[in-house]
């Protein structure tokens, strides 16, 4: 069976990862902006006020990509370029931006996947409350409407958030992300909620508004746990675990918490139960809501451990052996998790997946012959790669595959450390050198 003759070979990357351009053109600034500010919040005192430059080379950019002959392309809109304030008059300069770049794909015969949320939240609004403001509902339902409005006559998908785990958990429970508040837990819960109720009152709104018959995803994260054996037992086991909201080292890591509510139009029960003290009111004309009908489901999808079944409980998340794989940022290579974490998704939630991101940092230098040789990532795709073939030759329906990502960028917290790219930047002069990973990749999709 394998993939599917027209699936989506693509890359991602996110507005404040690579544009640069932070103050011109009258973009607004982002909460990262500020952020990114404040002494030793960042590795090095990083910041994306240039990244990539991508906002002044995006055309050498997607030659690039069509060089690597990725068929699919998912960005993020950088929403205070197009709606400085977060709300009211578009800036017409950051419009025309994205509708040339948008252009400037098609030219180039690859799809463009538009993320409406990649973190960069606009200041202003962050200024009155940001996501506990319960206005801010409608703040993002306005700004998908103008998006769709402006883009849906070329670009038919599109997603709402981005990881709304990551966002919230580091932004609003650790601190160690833009903004950086460390909210109570009430608090926190209150902006789960908030998150999702944008989601769905976007969707809706999209529908209204778009040129054509729009499709529209959602991209979270999560554990992508496998198990340890492929006894019944310990696949039950891994079952649990990859949708508990029990246990869990970090509480907004839950797979089901995000995803229950917009696929299934409820809240897992176990997570009622543990987070009871901490939940805002959740009506019936919420769920209604945030389950607004979506089109595909997306899937960040990066490691898992191991998993089986426990002798005094439902399952046992095991131990990382001594010695294991790990990648330049220090995360454990576990190739099993595009075969399983899929196959979980789409037991549950009966929606074409999209693997919205999977890659990995590595040691990577310009060696002496000019070149950038990354033996480690080309190990890494294709065991990742023959995982999910597997998947989909069992039934699995994947539409899809974006590696995280294009170029070396500004990856939040750890700056310019970690290198995910395809393709290498020298960050003070923007020369960009293609690794023997993106050779690797047009051969991949070449022969699949």
């Amino acid at each position: 069976m394998a993939f599917k003759k027209d699936f989506a070979w693509g890359i991602a990357t996110a507005s404040y990862q690579i544009e640069g351009a932070y103050n011109e053109d009258g973009r607004g600034l982002s909460i990262w902006d500020v952020y990114t500010r404040e002494d030793g919040r960042i590795f090095n005192n990083d910041n994306g006020d240039i990244a990539c430059d991508h906002y002044h080379r995006f055309r050498e950019d997607i030659k690039m990509m069509k060089e690597i002959g990725v068929k699919a392309y998912r960005f993020s809109i950088s929403w205070s370029r197009i709606i400085p304030d977060g709300v009211g008059a578009l800036n017409e300069k950051g419009v025309k931006f994205y509708s040339d770049l948008i252009d400037e794909l098609l030219k180039n015969g690859i799809e463009p996947y538009i993320t409406l949320y990649h973190w960069d939240y606009p200041y202003e609004l962050h200024k009155k409350g940001g996501w506990l403001n319960p206005e801010s509902i409608e703040w993002f339902t306005e700004y998908a409407q103008k998006v769709t409005e402006l883009y849906s006559d070329k670009v038919k998908y599109f997603i709402t958030f981005n990881e709304p785990q990551a966002f919230i958990g580091q932004g609003y429970v650790t601190g160690m992300h833009a903004p950086g508040t460390k909210y109570e837990k009430k608090e926190v819960f209150q902006i789960c909620h908030n998150v999702l109720k944008a989601h769905g009152s976007a969707v809706k709104a999209m529908r209204k508004v778009a040129h054509q018959d729009i499709k529209i995803g959602y991209a979270p994260t999560g554990a992508a746990h496998y198990p340890l054996t492929d006894t019944p037992e310990d696949i039950e086991a891994t079952r649990k675990a990859f949708f508990t909201c029990e246990g869990l080292s970090n509480y907004m890591q839950s797979v089901s918490w995000w995803s229950d509510p917009v696929v299934l139009g409820k809240y897992p029960e176990d997570g009622l139960r543990i987070f009871k003290d901490y939940l805002p009111e959740i009506t019936d004309e919420d769920m209604r809501l945030i389950s607004q009908p979506i089109d595909f489901y997306g899937q960040n999808i990066y490691q898992g451990r191991a998993v089986k079944k426990g002798e005094n409980s439902d399952f046992e998340i095991t131990p990382l052996p001594q010695g294991y794989t790990k990648t330049a940022a220090q995360w454990p290579v576990t190739p099993q998790s595009l075969y399983w974490a899929p196959k979980f998704l789409y037991e549950r939630y009966n929606l074409p997946i999209f693997i919205t991101e999977n890659g990995m940092s590595a040691h990577d230098v310009i060696s002496l012959d000019g070149k950038v040789h990354d033996p480690n990532r080309i190990d890494f795709l294709e065991r990742y790669l023959t995982e999910l073939e597997k998947a989909t030759d069992d039934g699995v329906d994947i539409e899809g595959y974006f590696i995280w990502t294009l170029m070396d960028d500004f990856e939040w917290a750890t700056g310019y450390t970690d290198r995910f790219g395809l393709v290498y930047v020298d960050f003070s002069t923007q020369k960009r050198t293609l690794k023997d990973s993106a050779y690797w990749y047009k051969d991949w999709i070449k022969n699949h």
